[in-house]
């Protein structure tokens, strides 16, 4: 089953869960837009590369779309529509005020320039001009693209329209309209979510393990909410490898270690350890914060954690899902636990839309407050329909999309 079948497989079963209608599961189905461009780029040498590129718009029932923009080699148009449909529940499941979308561009950031990277940003931008805009859907930071060209994107909009408009993006600098806090809001989202559900699993932090997949800025920030709280990080993995240490690994020496050379592997308080053996250590806390679909059906009987914190878009496939609910592993997930990004890039809209400055504590308080109610939501609707925290998630983000297309009296 491919992501985008997995999706909707989930949305179809929630809708069960939810009790919505027909009407309102159609159109939860399908997307309401999609663009296909490919972007001219000048590359440094003097050549010309055609990047295929995708803007998806799923549902905008509850507010503007709201999806980043990913740069990878690999995007395809059904990795672009379920990440699209994800965010449609994401918004939805922390209660803001957002539809959802999403975009890609076909390009290997790792064979390209800042400058190259910089131009494609830029006719990106003016390729999807016409139908994204602060009230039309706000693009922000995926997998390879960062604040400094969000700042570019919303550059080009502004020149496209004829004048400046920061709200058109999010996720970017502070000093271009960006949100005090918006950096590390993934990975202290993931924390809060982890922190309500911890008792409720009973999980205890003295002696639970951490174990991360995926060591860029979602990654790191994890790493680093886990450790100031005391608990060991035992195994961290990045794209060229994995380095375990089970009396724990230094989180600050191991993101300077990165840094300097570009990997986790070779880390002189870790042994080098293989992305399969990291994934089935004994722990109490796994977490995916990577790309998609790491945990399947061929090693999801191996998983060992107690807890799976779904930091990153679709890392458990559903066939996985099954094995790790039959095997009592509780997955806590995705559209809930990744949200703290679009949470504070929801707050970045609304500051730059009523042209105000929140402070970095006001901006984590409110993190925290969103976060765990959303959490705690999820939980009770789980306790009370009798799901998996992804059931319930699901069904009361589909629930919530349902009742907005009826307000809108599109059903």
């Amino acid at each position: 089953m491919s992501y985008l079948q997995s999706v909707l497989s989930t949305v179809r079963s929630a809708a069960k869960t939810a009790n919505v209608s027909g009407d309102a599961l159609e159109l939860l189905l399908h997307p309401q837009r999609e663009v296909h461009v490919t972007l001219p780029l000048r590359c440094d040498d003097g050549s010309l590369e055609m990047l295929p590129a995708y803007r998806v718009q799923w549902n905008d029932a509850r507010g503007p779309y709201k999806g980043g923009i990913r740069f990878h080699p690999d995007v395809d148009i059904d990795e672009v529509r379920a990440l699209a449909c994800s965010m449609v529940l994401k918004c939805a499941v922390v209660g803001i005020p957002l539809g959802g979308s999403k975009g890609g561009v076909v390009i290997d950031p790792k064979t390209h320039s800042a400058a190259e990277l910089e131009r494609a940003m830029r006719a990106y931008a003016r390729s999807i001009a016409d139908v994204v805009g602060p009230e039309k859907d706000v693009p922000a930071p995926d997998v390879n693209t960062n604040a400094a060209l969000m700042d570019v994107f919303a550059d080009e909009y502004g020149k496209a329209i004829g004048h400046p408009s920061p709200a058109v993006v999010t996720g970017k600098t502070v000093g271009k309209g960006g949100s005090m806090g918006r950096a590390g809001a993934t990975g202290r989202g993931a924390f809060l979510v982890y922190e309500t559900i911890r008792e409720k699993i009973g999980l205890d932090p003295e002696s639970a393990t951490i174990v991360i997949q995926g060591f860029g800025n979602a990654g790191q920030e994890i790493a680093r909410q886990f450790a100031h709280h005391g608990y060991r990080v035992v195994a961290v993995a990045d794209s060229k490898g994995a380095v375990h240490n089970e009396a724990g690994i230094n989180v600050d020496e191991l993101v300077a270690h990165k840094a300097a050379t570009g990997a986790v592997v070779g880390f002189s308080g870790a042994d080098d350890i293989d992305h399969v053996t990291m994934l089935e250590l004994p722990c109490g806390v796994l977490i995916p914060s990577a790309l998609e679909r790491v945990i399947t059906e061929s090693n999801a009987e191996r998983v060992q954690a107690k807890l799976i914190l779904e930091a990153a878009n679709g890392p458990t496939t559903h066939e996985a899902d099954a094995i790790l609910k039959k095997n009592g592993v509780t997955v806590a997930p995705d559209i809930l636990v990744n949200a703290g990004g679009v949470t504070v890039s929801s707050f970045e809209w609304i500051q730059n839309r009523e042209n105000v400055s929140w402070s970095e504590e006001e901006v984590e308080e409110r993190l925290a407050t969103t976060m765990r109610a959303a959490a705690n939501d999820v939980w009770a609707y789980a306790e009370a329909h009798g799901t998996t925290l992804r059931e319930a998630a699901y069904a009361l983000a589909v629930d919530r999309v349902a009742a907005a297309e009826k307000e809108r009296g599109r059903v």
